[in-house]
């Protein structure tokens, strides 16, 4: 058995078919095929069932997969390490970031860490559940979480900020008129809100329960810049990270009174390779985690949110992942545009 045939059968499992494996991995389809059947013959089990969606492990094949994906992580990081005495880290980094969270300082930090090391591959994907990033962390699956502390968060998580949140009005709605908006004067809002899951939706909640503990709901999203879209046009009203505005939208971003502040950790595997160290470091020691969500007063009563983010080099291709959404907002740069993540 080797490392090259663990990728092959994890690709398999992720893309369903031989085909799409091989194509992922610009190799032959017929000696992906081989390396599949050697792989099955050498463990004396069938890893993959074919059926009507394709190739799906079996029962076996899974618990194998989850100690394959391992293996193979661990290798990397090893290769990684080796290579790092060069001062030149090659190979890849798994983040991922909870919803909404995050969405200034992790790609201005990315941006100083694939600039320091260009032959680093990042991939980075957005999950909204709480629940399903710990899952991650603790499968060892990836390199750095980015998530709000919870009751469950590790205890050797390491703090990086607070984000504050602010609520996001439709233009000419009458609480527009204050720089702070109190929580019990959104009591019967209609609202904007997030997938059932998320820990966004659960921020809402927990806000509004003295006020309003049955939020009437206009709509549910699944991204940030979404909600503040569709709560701009008076759909209703809606709870965003203040750094999670897009640029366009911030005079009609209000802070809450009282304050919705959420900490935000950083999550890293006890063996966590040199590059997530340097990313980690780089996240630390962000100054922006507190200032961005700062609100000054501009003109009569209109709020505007500061920007004190340095933009990422357009330039640069920091995400190969999962979600293009993402890697689009980093390609396309902080300077110009909507910088939250999720940009439809």
């Amino acid at each position: 058995m080797s490392l090259r045939q663990f990728e092959y059968a994890l690709a398999v499992a992720a893309e369903g078919s031989v085909t799409a494996a091989a194509e992922l991995l610009h190799v032959a389809q017929p000696s992906m095929s081989q390396q599949i059947r050697n792989l099955e013959r050498d463990l004396g089990v069938r890893l993959f069932a074919r059926t009507s969606a394709g190739l799906v492990p079996t029962a076996v094949g899974r618990a194998f997969l989850h100690e394959a994906e391992v293996a193979v992580k661990a290798a990397r990081r090893a290769r990684a390490t080796a290579r790092a005495g060069a001062d030149d880290l090659v190979g890849e980094l798994v983040v991922s970031v909870q919803l909404g969270f995050g969405t200034r300082q992790l790609p201005h930090a990315l941006g100083v860490l694939r600039r320091r090391f260009p032959r680093l591959e990042v991939t980075v994907f957005e999950e909204p559940s709480s629940v399903e990033l710990e899952r991650l962390c603790r499968r060892g699956a990836l390199d750095l979480a980015l998530m709000a502390k919870c009751e469950r968060s590790p205890a050797d998580a390491h703090h990086l900020g607070d984000e504050e949140f602010v609520v996001v009005l439709g233009a000419g709605h009458r609480l527009l008129a204050a720089d702070r908006v109190e929580l019990r004067e959104l009591a019967g809002e209609p609202w904007v809100r997030f997938d059932r899951d998320s820990a966004l939706d659960g921020v809402l909640l927990n806000t509004l329960r003295n006020n309003d503990p049955a939020p009437a709901t206009a709509a549910r999203v699944s991204q940030t810049a979404t909600a503040v879209r569709w709560a701009a046009h008076g759909l209703g009203a809606t709870l965003v990270p203040a750094s999670a505005v897009p640029r366009g939208y911030e005079h009609l971003a209000r802070p809450v009174s009282p304050p919705v502040p959420q900490p935000v950790i950083a999550v890293v595997p006890s063996d966590a390779g040199p590059a997530a160290t340097a990313l980690l470091d780089e996240l630390l020691h962000d100054e922006t985690w507190d200032r961005s969500a700062s609100v000054r007063t501009s003109g009569a009563g209109a709020g505007e949110l500061h920007d004190e983010v340095a933009a990422v080099n357009t330039g640069e291709q920091l995400v190969l992942g999962r979600d293009r959404s993402f890697q689009r907002t980093l390609e396309d740069g902080v300077g110009e545009g909507d910088p939250a993540l999720g940009v439809p």
